[in-house]
C-alpha cells in the first residue's frame, strides 16, 4: 500500500487560488459608449477589441482584466461623425491605433457592488479609471457587463475648438458586454 505524499498535499493545498480563466466570444459581446453632440445623445461602439478576462467573484484578489480596443474599428452609425471622430482633434487613429485598459485591484463598494481599479492608456494619456462590474455565472459560460464613466477631455480628445461641453459632452459613458465561456 503507497503511503500519501503529505509533503505535496501540504504545498498545493497552501498554492494560491487562481481565477477562472474565461475566452471571450466576440461574436455576441459589444464595447460600447454614449456621448452627446449638441444636447442629442448618440450611442456608438468599438467593434474590434481583444480581452483577456480572469474573474471568480469568490477571489477577487487573483481577478485581471486586459482589454485592448482598435480605435479604427469605431462605429457611430453616422459616416461623417466617425470620420471626425478617428482624426486627430479627436481620437487621432493613424497616431494612437489602440486603447488598452489593465486592472490593478478589485474591491466591493459599501453598496455590494464589485468595483474594478484600473487604467486606461487612450490616445496617449494614462489615467485612472473605474469599472463597475456585473457578472453572471452560468456553469460553463457567464456574462460580464461592466460601465465606466470617462471625460473625454482628461483624454485630450476633442480639445481646443471642440472643448466646449456644451457642443461634445465631456461625459462619456462606457459599457461592455462579454458574453463568456470557460477557458482552458
Amino acid at each position: 500500500m503507497r503511503k500519501p505524499c503529505w509533503g505535496l498535499l501540504l504545498l498545493l493545498a497552501a498554492a494560491p487560488a487562481w481565477a477562472q480563466a474565461w475566452q471571450v466570444d466576440y461574436a455576441h459581446s459589444t464595447l460600447a459608449f454614449t456621448n452627446a453632440y449638441q444636447t442629442v445623445e448618440y450611442t456608438g461602439q468599438f467593434r474590434r477589441f481583444t480581452a483577456a478576462i480572469d474573474y471568480d467573484p469568490a477571489d477577487l484578489a487573483q481577478a485581471k482584466f486586459d482589454v485592448t480596443v482598435d480605435i479604427a474599428s469605431l462605429d457611430t452609425h453616422m459616416a461623417e461623425r466617425d470620420h471626425a471622430a478617428l482624426g486627430a482633434d479627436f481620437l487621432d487613429a493613424a497616431k494612437f491605433p489602440k486603447a488598452r485598459f489593465v486592472t490593478t485591484a478589485f474591491h466591493e463598494s459599501a453598496n455590494g457592488e464589485v468595483l474594478a481599479d484600473g487604467t486606461l492608456t487612450l490616445r496617449g494619456i494614462t489615467k485612472p479609471v473605474t469599472l463597475t462590474v456585473k457578472f453572471v455565472p452560468h456553469g460553463t459560460s457567464a456574462t460580464l457587463d461592466v460601465t465606466a464613466q470617462l471625460k473625454r477631455l482628461d483624454f485630450g480628445i476633442g480639445a481646443g475648438q471642440w472643448a466646449d461641453p456644451s457642443m461634445i459632452g465631456d461625459g462619456v459613458t462606457v459599457h461592455g458586454h462579454l458574453v463568456l465561456r470557460a477557458g482552458h
